[in-house]
């Protein structure tokens, strides 16, 4: 199958998970092979007429677009490595990775992703100050979502 083959496969695909969704999609990406897809959606900025919302073609490019817009330029956000369930600490009970105001650096666990009975850590990619945890403990989260906010000044 060839890259053009391919990509039409996946916009396919992506149409139809985006239908069977329930609520409002910001991000997806679809990979098969050497293809890749990746949509994201930019709620502030004007969508084409012809083109309904929330189909794939109504999509902006990613590439070097901030997922956050209300977020200040200076942070940057730990993100979620795969679909999963968000957990803040180890174990039920147990203190939290981190909490808001804590230094952080390159390596540290911030956080674990259950996904299929299998724990896996997040940790910080930059040093900096823990300024939010964007999800609660417990909630599900997507690929790429963000997770928690770093300072890195």
């Amino acid at each position: 199958m060839g890259d053009e083959e391919a990509l039409a496969g996946l916009r396919r695909q992506a149409h139809h998970l985006i239908a069977e969704l329930a609520g409002p999609v910001r991000r997806i990406r679809l990979r098969s092979g050497p293809a890749v897809l990746e949509v994201e959606w930019h709620p502030e900025e004007p969508t084409r007429a012809d083109v309904p919302a929330g189909s794939a073609e109504s999509a902006a490019p990613a590439a070097g677009r901030s997922t956050a817009p209300n977020r200040p330029p200076a942070t940057a956000a730990v993100r979620a490595p795969l679909v999963g369930t968000f957990y803040r600490a180890p174990e039920p009970g147990a203190k939290p990775f981190v909490a808001v105001g804590d230094l952080v650096r390159p390596g540290q666990p911030v956080a674990i992703v259950e996904a299929m009975k299998l724990m896996n850590e997040v940790t910080a990619d930059r040093a900096g100050r823990v300024v939010a945890i964007l999800v609660e403990d417990g909630h599900p989260v997507e690929y790429d979502q963000p997770l928690v906010e770093v300072d890195p000044a």
